[in-house]
């Protein structure tokens, strides 16, 4: 990196969101392209929304209903736990007697 650089200061530079809405601010770019801003945030807005890129929420859903199905069928198995078997001292003495 040159130490000398100088770095260009956009006081009106525009920023696109992809709901369409434009605002402007100030940047060294004199463009800034977004996925979500306050017109469209769903915290901002009030209303659920899935920002869905790629299918990732789907993708989650089905992982999700896998994960359902995979717990129903080990809850048919009988867990035998390892601390069952530990007795206490009271029951180890009463055994040597």
């Amino acid at each position: 990196m040159e130490k000398n650089r100088k770095i260009r200061y956009y006081p009106r530079a525009e920023v696109i969101c992809a709901c369409g809405n434009k605002f402007t601010v100030g940047s060294t770019k004199p463009e800034i392209r977004v996925d979500i801003c306050s017109a469209c945030h769903p915290f901002f807005t009030g209303q659920m929304k899935y920002v869905d890129t790629g299918g990732r929420v789907k993708r989650f859903e089905d992982r999700l209903k896998q994960a359902k199905s995979r717990s129903v069928k080990r809850s048919t198995k009988k867990i035998i736990s390892p601390l069952s078997s530990v007795r206490t001292l009271k029951e180890m003495l009463e055994q040597a007697k």
